[in-house]
């Protein structure tokens, strides 16, 4: 059936090309015969209907849409056959006229059809008036008459394209002020339920774990940035979120499988400096404390050069509990020193003994009367506890951080600096 599937409209267009090479343009139009207008103007009604008849008959899809985006779409039909006549009668004035077809119906139109459905339709339009050429064609009018419809599904379709361009523009730009205005929900720990229709319209399916890595922001931080950068994040997890904050980059992904191997190939994303990642959440919903936690962490990234890209927020406990992160001290209490007090192989000692005398086995063995072999099994037991091995040096320092911690959290209030010393009482 005419018009029901893509390469019979492309068809349509590049025979319309074809036969209105880009010449017409430019070469005189000889005005239509005063009858044949009047034929035109007089058969609006009877052409209109005849149309709207033929996308009923020859499109199965429209018979799929709503009564009001039928109803729609046939307005848009008959202002497609009145611009014809007014196109017709004075085609010098094109713009105005196409504009006409697609008054007040970008939005509704892209939202009902696809452009292929678009320029089916068209074409049907273009066809009804065609079969009327013989009869609306007075004094040998006919062969002009043709051409100049040929002409115009040619002008028609091309403004069609342009308003589908428009729309899908416009609603790029919507999506990224919205996605924007996700992540920024997110980062505050909002719970909303408008924050979950919004990441519903963005489309996000993902339920399981969620990462954040954050970051400088590459240089030019326009839509073609973000379009790249959430390109190469598609490649990586089934879900994600791009923002741009300031001087920041921020991910949100979901559905990571090979979740180091892709937190790597992320990181060139972002421009240069450090790059962090919070630890996973459980959704995309408790993604704001492990976001909390990145930011913290990137904030104080300057003061381990060597940090690796990307890098855990964890590696940088020393650092953020140095800058007064609270919850970075608290986090190494928990899960460094409390798990090595609780054991009853001297793992506290041990550790201690090893730091203080510069990280060597033979020394920490002579100190604590053991055998050397007894201290490998007492660091590999460290080890294993806390998942930081103190044979690595960095590893050893964030032990050590957390020896210190643990014991100021044993034996120390917090201390006060906002007020000054009450004077001593003689």
């Amino acid at each position: 059936m005419a018009g029901q599937d893509g390469n019979t409209t492309t068809r349509w267009l590049r025979t319309s090309r074809r036969r209105t090479p880009d010449r017409s343009r430019s070469r005189p139009v000889a005005p239509p015969h005063p009858r044949t207008l009047e034929n035109l103007k007089a058969h609006l009604g009877a052409i209109s209907t005849a149309a709207v008849r033929r996308l009923e008959t020859d499109l199965p899809w429209f018979g799929q849409l709503r009564a009001d985006e039928r109803s729609e779409l046939g307005l848009v039909a008959q202002r497609g056959i009145s611009s014809f006549v007014r196109w017709y009668e004075d085609p010098e004035e094109p713009l105005w006229v196409l504009t006409q077809v697609f008054r007040e119906a970008p939005t509704e139109l892209t939202r009902a059809i696809s452009l292929q459905h678009a320029l089916q339709l068209l074409r049907i339009v273009v066809d009804v008036v065609e079969d009327k050429v013989p009869e609306l064609a007075k004094h040998h009018d006919e062969t002009a008459l043709r051409e100049a419809v040929l002409r115009y599904s040619r002008e028609v379709a091309f403004a069609a394209a342009d308003v589908y361009a428009r729309a899908a523009e416009n609603r790029g730009s919507w999506d990224a002020r919205l996605e924007s205005l996700v992540v920024d929900g997110i980062l505050r720990g909002e719970h909303s339920d408008s924050l979950r229709s919004r990441i519903a319209a963005l489309g996000w399916a993902s339920t399981g774990p969620v990462t954040v890595l954050t970051g400088p922001a590459p240089e030019g931080t326009g839509p073609t940035t973000v379009a790249r950068v959430r390109k190469l994040a598609a490649r990586w997890a089934k879900d994600s979120l791009v923002s741009i904050q300031d001087d920041r980059l921020v991910l949100i992904l979901g559905g990571v499988e090979e979740r180091e191997q892709a937190l790597e190939k992320l990181a060139a994303a972002f421009g240069p400096g450090p790059v962090v990642h919070g630890p996973e959440a459980p959704s995309i919903f408790e993604a704001g404390a492990a976001a909390r936690l990145a930011h913290a962490a990137l904030s104080v990234a300057p003061a381990w050069p060597a940090a690796p890209r990307p890098v855990p927020s964890e590696d940088l406990w020393p650092e953020r509990a140095m800058a007064g992160d609270e919850a970075a001290r608290t986090a190494m209490v928990e899960s460094i020193y409390r798990p090595l007090t609780r054991s009853a192989t001297g793992l506290v000692d041990t550790l201690s003994t090893y730091v203080a005398v510069g990280h060597s086995l033979e020394a920490t063995a002579r100190e604590l009367f053991v055998h050397a072999n007894t201290v490998r099994y007492r660091l590999r037991r460290i080890c294993d506890l806390t998942g930081w091995d103190p044979l690595v040096p960095r590893d050893a320092f964030v032990l050590h951080c957390a020896l210190v911690a643990g014991r100021l959290a044993d034996s120390c209030r917090p201390i006060d600096t906002s007020a000054p010393a009450a004077a001593a009482v003689l």
